[in-house]
């Protein structure tokens, strides 16, 4: 009965904790400090993109992200055929 009633108040401690954690992120995020590395970090990842896809330098974002949709397709369309091929010709 102790040992429960101290796992109950350890637990408690813990929730508290954590709450505050969250509502401090909360409030944080609302006051917009969170934001500014989120765009930078948002901004280098479209610039990476950028890079890896074919024709990507200088696009738009919601034209990069559809050239990117159409080359997943072009690699999983060359991954089927080298698979068949390697299928046909392979030991």
């Amino acid at each position: 009965m102790e040992q429960s009633l101290t796992s109950c108040k350890r637990s408690s401690k813990v929730a508290a904790i954590l709450s505050s954690k969250i509502r401090s992120r909360r409030q944080r995020h609302r006051r917009g400090v969170a934001a500014p590395s989120n765009n930078r970090s948002v901004e280098m990842k479209v610039r990476k993109l950028q890079r890896l896809i074919p024709g990507g330098e200088g696009l738009r974002p919601e034209l990069l992200f559809s050239r990117t949709a159409d080359y997943i397709s072009q690699l999983r369309l060359q991954v089927h055929v080298l698979q068949a091929l390697s299928k046909i010709y392979g030991r």
